[in-house]
């Protein structure tokens, strides 16, 4: 069964009676380059075990079976699950796991599913759920890599440089834990039904450690978080009114003049290496 072939696809959902579900985000793949492409780029092979989610009838699912040790596929509309079957059934390294991955403990899952083995993650993400599925997938630290395709907007967010309008807090939380590509843009004709903007499919290849040492990775976040509350403001006047209970105006002001950053500078642009220097001052003027 050609998976990505739009006719056989509407046969298969017709013959188990399945109707697309709006508030699943589930647009189909019917072209068979982009599940080839998110797999081969995934870094699924022998001896390396693969999370999917949302597999939806499994045409990305089928790509991983072929290439990687095992494949644990998390799959929340139980509709799915007999059509999943169906498709699957040629595959005996694919388990598909009825569930919702945001409320997996995700060192358990792998422990349980891919024992002794490096864990990748491969998935076409659901639009209305992938902040915080990516946020939790890099920091339970169970994976390599992560390779999903998602908004395409949500992926110039998290693979921004600064000084850019995309760049934020979601940039340098995902920034902190790997490092992140945009591999392809996928137009919405790929998808049955079409959805009405452009997807990319990213990579985030994970750290051993971050960009550069972060002593108080909780401070770093919250100050970081702080830094882009209010994005219109100036740093200082965003991150004083942020952190009330923290530090003051007058010590946001010396913590950037420490780091010879200027008072009118914004949050944006502030490379990794700044915030880590700026929340390392704020802890030493803090504790003096």
């Amino acid at each position: 069964m050609d998976l990505c072939n739009p006719k056989e696809i509407k046969a298969l959902l017709g013959r188990h009676g399945f109707h697309f579900s709006k508030s699943k985000g589930q647009n189909f793949l019917i072209q068979s380059w982009v599940p080839q492409q998110a797999a081969e780029a995934s870094g699924a092979a022998p001896g390396v075990g693969v999370l999917e989610i949302g597999p939806g009838i499994g045409p990305l699912t089928a790509q991983l079976a072929q290439r990687g040790e095992k494949v644990a596929a998390v799959e929340l509309d139980a509709t799915l699950l007999p059509i999943l079957a169906e498709t699957m059934a040629p595959y005996p390294n694919v388990e598909i796991v009825p569930g919702d991955i945001l409320k997996l403990d995700l060192p358990a899952f792998c422990r349980e599913h891919f024992p002794g083995l490096p864990v990748v993650v491969c998935a076409n993400l659901p639009y209305n759920i992938t902040t915080p599925v990516i946020t939790a997938l890099l920091q339970s630290q169970c994976f390599q890599a992560v390779t999903v395709m998602i908004q395409r907007e949500v992926a110039k967010r998290i693979c921004a440089q600064p000084g850019t309008a995309e760049y934020g807090a979601f940039t340098l939380l995902c920034q902190y834990y790997a490092h992140c590509e945009v591999l392809f843009d996928v137009p919405p004709s790929c998808f049955l039904p079409a959805p009405k903007v452009t997807s990319s499919v990213i990579r985030m290849t994970v750290r051993e450690a971050p960009p550069v040492p972060v002593g108080d990775p909780a401070l770093f976040f919250r100050v970081v978080r702080g830094a882009f509350a209010q994005r219109r403001k100036t740093l200082i006047n965003s991150l004083s009114s942020s952190l009330t209970d923290f530090v003051g105006k007058e010590e946001v002001a010396q913590a950037l003049r420490a780091c010879n950053l200027t008072e009118t500078i914004r949050g944006e642009r502030l490379t990794f290496a700044d915030f880590a220097q700026l929340t390392e001052k704020l802890q030493e003027i803090r504790g003096s």
